[in-house]
């Protein structure tokens, strides 16, 4: 099991959720996605995404910033 980073800082909707789709083929069962993201709706579209893909979304936070980080376990 690996923890895999993914920085999609810069990038708006929905260029985030894209770079996430690409990525997870790369990735094996048990590993974890960590993506931070500074697009507003990011919280919303990688908690949709996780609950249509039946990936589990572990933790999404906000900083004071308006900075997200977001863990997927695949």
């Amino acid at each position: 099991m690996a923890t895999v980073e993914l920085d999609t800082n810069g990038l708006k909707c929905p260029q985030p959720i894209l770079k996430v789709m690409a990525l997870i083929p790369t990735l094996k069962a048990g590993d974890i996605l960590e993506i931070k993201a500074d697009c507003p709706s990011f919280p919303p579209d990688i908690k949709a995404w996780a609950e249509k893909t039946g990936k589990a979304l572990l933790m999404c936070s906000t900083d004071g910033e308006g900075k997200h980080t977001a863990q997927i376990q695949l």
